[in-house]
């Protein structure tokens, strides 16, 4: 044992001399001098399970990837009911934020009286901010039944309200880890952003009382949800959750004295798809369209929607920009702002300490709006612009026509970062590969 100790220890010490004069013997510099060897980051529109799938056999390519998304811990009991819905769940993202906004929803409905749209919007963010505590759907309905101010807490909305533009004050997000293509539930860390003090103080209106039922229930709420396109990776947790939620109202005596109606609706990861679809549920009733997906495609629909008089309310939506939209007091989200998850995601990447970065993002207000806030909490930290590359591709119009990455991955290895995020949905899984490709090493 001493001598076979002996025989490691001397084969070490080789090594290291020979690794101080040629940067080889063990080192995680790739061998060849053509390939640059980087980190891979992602974002709350690939950092999930199902994203292994879109990469098919090359899924080994994404073990070692980080990134972040919008994540509260959720209680394992809330997973359980997810899965009497969906029992093949294996992914939650934004499945929170999807059964609070159908939940709010309910209760701004229950609290105005009406199923009249601008209404309902008056309450919405008084539900969430001041009143009564209450975090149970039948107990909540209750208190609105009676016409009681109440503060909602939910399973994402857990320690602050919305705030005056109807958006969550706080956030909570995950660092997420991929290992052995799926994400490693043990490595993940949470982490809080945004300020308590920011929750809406103002004081909404007066609660209706409303015990039997209202003249013009039911409540008809519409999905706008990505059951296709780039994002359709992200449907099933999210279709789950508010499936869930309208079991649960209903249940306890749905709104205004009647069952909440619910017509399905896809927004294709696309703006026709998504406009069809709004001009569907309009035609039909609906007061209150849960959706977009997409950042992009909510801010395509608004003005169609704020036309019709009606609310738009997304899950996921986390464009900053949307803060300040001419929205008409009639979008809501609890899906945080990017300004907040840049901070994360940007601590994220500096643990790894890398010099130069290559931010490449979708060409669209999602991508581009995350890729200037991680590169703005990039620069605080000291990463100086000229180590970092900015790039951005266009999605595709038809989720069937992949992106063409070649080019844009010979443009990453020719600048030679040591990292790369890449902010993107599904399609994004292509400039994984195309890197691969290209020569550049993805370390694991």
């Amino acid at each position: 044992m001493l001598g076979n100790r002996t025989s490691r220890a001397a084969l070490s010490t080789a090594c290291a001399v020979l690794l101080l004069a040629t940067s080889a013997c063990g080192s995680d510099e790739p061998k060849d001098a053509g390939t640059t060897q980087v980190r891979l980051y992602g974002t709350d529109g690939n950092m999930q399970n199902s994203f292994a799938a879109e990469l098919k056999d090359r899924a080994s390519l994404i073990n070692g990837m980080k990134g972040t998304t919008p994540l509260t811990p959720l209680p394992e009991s809330f997973k359980e009911r997810l899965r009497t819905v969906d029992p093949k769940l294996n992914d939650f993202l934004y499945a929170a934020e999807s059964y609070d906004a159908v939940v709010i929803s309910a209760l701004a409905t229950q609290l105005a009286g009406t199923t009249a749209p601008r209404e309902i919007a008056q309450q919405i963010v008084g539900v969430t901010a001041g009143g009564q505590r209450c975090d149970e759907v039948t107990a909540c309905l209750q208190l609105a039944r009676a016409g009681q101010d109440l503060e909602y807490r939910g399973v994402s909305l857990t320690r602050a309200g919305f705030t005056d533009t109807g958006e969550p004050a706080t956030a909570s997000y995950g660092t997420l880890h991929f290992d052995n293509q799926q994400l490693d539930d043990g490595k993940t860390e949470f982490v809080g952003a945004g300020e308590e003090a920011g929750a809406s103080s103002k004081a909404p209106p007066r609660g209706r009382k409303t015990r039997g039922k209202a003249k013009d229930a039911p409540l008809v709420m519409g999905g706008l949800l990505p059951k296709t396109g780039d994002l359709a990776l992200a449907y099933p947790p999210m279709a789950a959750a508010v499936r869930l939620a309208l079991n649960e109202i209903n249940a306890a005596g749905g709104v205004l004295g009647e069952p909440v109606k619910f017509i399905e609706g896809d927004d294709g990861t696309n703006p026709a798809v998504a406009k069809a679809t709004v001009a569907g549920h309009v035609a039909q009733g609906v007061s209150i369209i849960i959706g977009a997906g997409a950042s992009g495609i909510s801010r395509a629909v608004l003005p169609d929607v704020v036309a019709a008089g009606r609310i738009l309310f997304s899950p996921s939506n986390t464009d900053a920009g949307l803060s300040a939209v001419d929205d008409k007091g009639l979008y809501f989200r609890t899906a945080p702002p990017d300004s907040l998850q840049g901070r994360a995601l940007a601590d994220v990447m500096l643990r790894d300490g890398p010099r130069k970065i290559v931010i490449l993002a979708r060409k669209d207000s999602y991508g581009e709006g995350l890729q200037e806030n991680v590169r703005a909490e990039l620069e605080k930290a000291g990463v100086g612009a000229d180590r970092l590359k900015l790039l951005t591709y266009a999605p595709p119009e038809d989720p069937k026509t992949p992106v063409d990455f070649g080019g844009i991955a010979q443009e990453i290895k020719s600048f030679g970062p040591e990292a790369v995020l890449v902010i993107g949905f599904g399609e994004s899984a292509g400039a994984i590969t195309a890197l691969a490709d290209a020569g550049v090493r993805i370390r694991g």
